[in-house]
């Protein structure tokens, strides 16, 4: 038998958490302590602070659209895929997160409760 002992990978995995914490702690911090300081948020800045939204949102959501899950049989009849695309358009076209969303989630629950039910 051979390795660390049970209490050092314990020990390790804290210490990975606790130094986690506190770099997620300190980064946000960083941010009120920057933007309190500054009265306007500079063009080169803000720029690319305005794509954080749908990138937030095409990270949680890609990953379900993509994946098969358990089964194999996905098709273009998946009702996530389905969903997916028109919250796809409907963002094309209006550019409004809350309209994607919503759309999308109505689409899901459409198909999922009432067509494939």
């Amino acid at each position: 038998m051979t390795g660390a002992p049970p209490a050092a990978g314990s020990l390790g995995v804290w210490l990975a958490i606790l130094v986690i914490g506190a770099a997620t702690y300190g980064f946000r911090l960083s941010f009120i302590h920057l933007f309190g300081r500054i009265d306007e948020v500079p063009p080169r800045i803000e720029r690319p602070l305005r794509y954080v939204p749908p990138a937030v949102l095409a990270a949680l959501v890609l990953p379900d659209l993509v994946t098969l899950g358990p089964s194999v049989g996905a098709t273009l009849l998946d009702e996530r895929l389905i969903a997916g695309a028109a919250a796809g358009v409907v963002a094309w076209r209006t550019e409004n997160v809350f309209a994607t969303i919503a759309v999308g989630m109505g689409v899901l629950w459409l198909f999922r409760f009432v067509v494939f039910a």
